[in-house]
């Protein structure tokens, strides 16, 4: 990993990032000057003042520190050569506020200013962002938006887990998992107990084959627990607000197991163009799913790790 330290640089800046506005302390190096300002969260307000720098510092680099590793604000920033970005962790600028100042009150310049101060006294211990190339970055974030939809799915699945208890529990011992389409158009088709039970053989037959639920044993089981099923109950004013409350619940439920299979197949064709793809698909275990989350997380970047211990204690 490639090492910096202060004479590397003709300034240094520290931002204290917010949804609206940036705080900005800019120290310019072997001076005793500090400049304070305040830039708008907006991409030409962000480029006027990146390049700004580049003409106020011609031909030489400036460290940018910022308490993210990813965002908006680093996307923005990352395609200027002339700006190297380090991430400080925001727990380091919290301790350090707390240690100096008195009150402990936070305070958007001040941090900007602490950031300075710890790019000046210890910037070989942090991380400079090296931008992966543009193909490791679109599987990077595939894999991210991925992993949050599951995330949300599971969430939606115990709101519906949590819903069908209420009227209409024979559902959930008939289809054991419920991240899948023939669970959410079954109980879109047949909503309460009562619907279902009115429905034919035939027709019930009908519908798990075309989902391909080809077990007879399965099937002729479902259907039997259906037509000898008891109501948990009859109150309409129980059964109908929590049957309409399901019915939007899976309607999104569905829309979340569609992204997720569009991202698959995203994440397929991306991981497949991946030059490391040979080694971590001959890693015991690594599936379709685990294969491209380990190369994202290890990165392409080999200058990311001196030596193989670095590599063992990455967690």
């Amino acid at each position: 990993m490639k090492a910096y330290n202060i004479d590397n640089f003709a300034a240094l800046i520290g931002i204290d990032w917010a949804d609206k506005k940036h705080d900005i302390c800019e120290h310019p190096n072997n001076t005793d000057k500090y400049h304070y300002s305040i830039i708008k969260c907006k991409p030409e307000a962000l480029h006027e003042w990146a390049m700004s720098l580049k003409k106020r510092y011609p031909n030489q680099q400036i460290a940018v520190a910022c308490e993210l590793k990813k965002g908006p604000l680093i996307y923005a920033l990352a395609k200027y050569n002339h700006i190297t970005l380090f991430t400080i962790n925001p727990s380091t600028v919290a301790k350090y506020r707390k240690a100096f100042t008195p009150s402990g009150a936070k305070d958007d310049p001040t941090d900007a200013l602490i950031q300075v101060e710890i790019l000046t006294l210890h910037m070989a211990k942090l991380t400079a962002i090296e931008p992966e190339s543009p193909a490791m970055r679109s599987l990077t974030q595939l894999v991210e938006y991925r992993r949050n939809l599951v995330q949300d799915s599971v969430d939606l699945s115990n709101k519906i887990t949590a819903t069908l208890k209420n009227y209409y529990p024979q559902a959930l011992e008939w289809f054991k998992e419920k991240d899948t389409f023939i669970f959410c158009d079954f109980i879109s088709k047949w909503s309460s107990l009562a619907k279902v039970k009115r429905a034919k053989k035939q027709t019930l037959l009908d519908f798990f084959n075309s989902h391909n639920s080809h077990y007879a044993h399965v099937n002729n089981a479902r259907i039997l627990s259906i037509k000898s099923a008891m109501p948990l109950t009859e109150d309409v004013g129980v059964i109908e607000p929590n049957k309409l409350l399901v019915e939007v619940l899976i309607a999104q439920f569905r829309v979340l197991l569609k992204g997720i299979e569009s991202l698959d197949k995203a994440i397929k064709e991306a991981y497949k163009v991946q030059d490391d793809k040979v080694i971590f698909d001959s890693f015991p275990g690594a599936g379709p799913q685990l294969a491209p989350r380990l190369l994202v997380a290890l990165g392409s970047n080999r200058d990311r790790y001196d030596d193989a211990s670095e590599l063992q204690k990455y967690a």
